[in-house]
């Protein structure tokens, strides 16, 4: 059996979010104590993926080496902190294109699995949008986590409406983090 996964969001999860999108590396920020819950997970035996829709490419505002730099700048400052994310799968398409790599959509989720070879069901996504948690429950994630950073509080109330609740809610990663490690195994 290999390391416990954890899926990250990217945007309002890790670094700040933008309406205008983070289209460079210098717009990168992490959000306090991020790269340090990473390290902590990280320590505790779980391996990290970012599963994140970065429009932005299909939109035509960044480069897939523009992006690859971002991913390389967040890489970075996590290993500073101590921690490692394992691999990252993005979604460059635009909302409207039908892709079934877009989240709340699966396919980012079912493509680590096929490269890895994983149990979902002893997986977690944490996100910050309502179509985070949906793209875990469409995956079969074994747990979903709500951080109310980003655009949290609004999710929270999207996926009350919709009666689809994660299975934990916390202010922020380091918060998440915390608690995974104190539930793992998890029942």
């Amino acid at each position: 059996m290999g390391r416990p996964v954890i899926f990250l969001d990217r945007d309002g999860v890790i670094n700040a979010d933008s309406d205008a999108y983070i289209k460079t590396p210098a717009e990168f920020e992490f959000i306090p104590n991020s790269p340090e819950a990473i390290a902590l997970l990280c320590g505790h035996g779980f391996d990290i993926m970012v599963i994140t829709n970065q429009s932005m490419i299909g939109r035509k505002m960044a480069t897939t080496d523009t992006l690859e730099a971002i991913f390389q700048k967040m890489k970075h400052g996590v290993r500073q902190a101590g921690g490692r994310i394992k691999d990252i799968f993005y979604c460059p398409h635009l909302p409207t294109a039908g892709c079934g790599c877009r989240k709340p959509a699966p396919g980012l989720i079912l493509a680590a699995r096929k490269k890895y070879g994983m149990d979902l069901g002893d997986t977690v996504m944490i996100g910050d949008s309502a179509k985070d948690i949906e793209a875990g429950l469409n995956a079969g994630c074994g747990r979903t986590v709500l951080v109310l950073t980003g655009n949290g509080k609004k999710a929270l109330k999207q996926l009350s409406g919709l009666e689809k609740a994660p299975d934990l809610v916390a202010k922020n990663l380091h918060e998440a983090a915390q608690q995974l490690i104190e539930s793992y195994p998890f029942p």
